[in-house]
């Protein structure tokens, strides 16, 4: 699977790409948001200029009473601020709603990741509430705040 962003481009992990990812998940700044890990199996990496720069992942519910999808993301430091990882989850979300057809896409990032927050209003997710204890930190096995975002297929930017 490829799809074509403005800037970058999104395609199914490979196993040569896991040594990378598992490196940008360990980066301090984005293991503050992510558990670290070894298998991406199932991940779109995140390509820019050649290079994995990261991963994007969804889960869709089937169900046709209650038909959404939710999407995953993380980026390594470098590249944060660049607008790659609002172009990665725009590119996603726009195949989910036009080849996938649904009509509503959540992601839920920490409460306190105000720049993810920053980026997903800009491809147009909304916020729909604070979900108390959501996300346990496997840094300091505490409870976090979640923040559910959401995103109608006519709202997508």
């Amino acid at each position: 699977m490829e799809m074509r962003g403005d800037r970058v481009v999104l395609r199914s992990a490979s196993g040569g790409d896991g040594e990378v990812l598992g490196r940008i998940v360990r980066e301090p700044e984005v293991a503050a948001w992510w558990s670290p890990q070894e298998d991406f199996e199932g991940m779109l990496a995140i390509v820019f200029e050649g290079e994995a720069i990261g991963a994007v992942q969804f889960e869709e519910e089937t169900d046709p009473e209650y038909r959404h999808a939710g999407i995953d993301i993380f980026l390594t430091t470098r590249h944060h601020g660049k607008g790659l990882g609002t172009d990665a989850v725009r590119t996603l979300a726009r195949w989910l709603v036009q080849e996938r057809g649904h009509h509503r896409l959540t992601i839920d990032p920490a409460a306190a990741n105000t720049a993810a927050i920053r980026s997903y209003r800009k491809v147009g997710f909304k916020p729909v509430g604070i979900m108390r204890a959501y996300g346990r930190d496997h840094r300091t096995g505490l409870w976090q705040d979640g923040l559910l975002m959401d995103l109608l297929a006519e709202e997508l930017t």
